[in-house]
């Protein structure tokens, strides 16, 4: 028996393509649908209410494709509306906050000196920040543990600029990490799903020896939790890959490839109004 439905990923834009190439390789048979809500992004500035209102349609449009599960691969989604959106799905949800705190907790408790407790590190959008989603979930794993956040917000158009490594980048890092190297924390979440693409630049940036967390890894590894093996899809032939966007542009076709690696496979506009 085998599943044949593709796995569904959403994302406020197309940085949720970093969770789709790890989703991808841990599980290279399956059929991945991607949708990025680029005409509404980004999703980090806005409020709780319009990020769930936007998030719930976005995944009614792939609960209508006959998805057998659903991957919030947005921070800020995963943060702010994630419960809305298990309410209404007939399928699992897999979100990106929940994987990364228990990966960052066993990171931490790993690293901890002898009898110290050193706190954990959130770098997120302003809204994740805001909502103390990462707090919560590490709390409720590891009560006690101190949690930081810090929002750098520059780090998106960076990203997408291809802008990783470069003076520019550099500098942002020192200024929004400075606070974070003087926390003493050993642990560093990437909460946000561009971040992962500016990772040497952000360690260069942190003490040596410093765990960065990336949420898309963390998140893969929950997809393939969250499906049995009655769900998979048989090993017949490799998966296929497809994009849907809101809005497309020449832009963001550079912008997708800089995230996939290569040149970004031809992406469909739909309409979720």
């Amino acid at each position: 028996m085998s599943d044949p439905r593709p796995i569904g990923l959403f994302d406020s834009g197309v940085g949720g393509l970093t969770v789709l190439e790890a989703v991808a390789r841990r599980m290279p048979f399956e059929d991945l649908l991607y949708l990025g809500d680029t005409a509404r992004l980004p999703y980090g500035t806005k409020s709780p209410e319009t990020v769930r209102r936007y998030a719930r349609r976005a995944i009614g449009f792939l609960l209508a494709q006959d998805v057998k599960a659903v991957v919030v691969a947005c921070n800020t989604a995963s943060a702010l509306a994630l419960d809305a959106i298990e309410e209404m799905s007939p399928v699992p949800v897999v979100g990106v906050v929940a994987p990364g705190a228990e990966a960052a907790v066993a990171a931490a408790r790993a690293s901890d000196p002898a009898g110290q407790r050193v706190p954990i590190a959130v770098l997120a959008t302003e809204a994740t920040v805001v909502s103390d989603a990462y707090g919560h979930a590490i709390r409720a794993l590891d009560p006690g543990r101190d949690v930081t956040h810090t929002a750098c917000p520059l780090f998106v158009p960076l990203a997408e600029e291809g802008w990783t490594e470069n003076e520019v980048a550099r500098a942002a890092a020192a200024l929004y990490l400075a606070d974070v190297a003087r926390s003493g924390a050993r642990v560093v979440v990437l909460g946000c799903t561009h971040y992962p693409l500016l990772a040497g630049t952000i360690a260069g940036a942190l003490p040596k020896g410093t765990v960065l967390v990336d949420s898309a890894e963390t998140a893969a590894r929950a997809v393939e939790a969250a499906l049995p093996l009655a769900f998979r899809r048989g090993e017949a032939s490799h998966g296929s890959t497809r994009l849907l966007v809101t809005d497309a542009s020449d832009r963001l076709r550079r912008v997708a490839g800089r995230f996939l690696g290569r040149p970004a496979a031809d992406l469909t506009l739909v309409d979720l109004l």
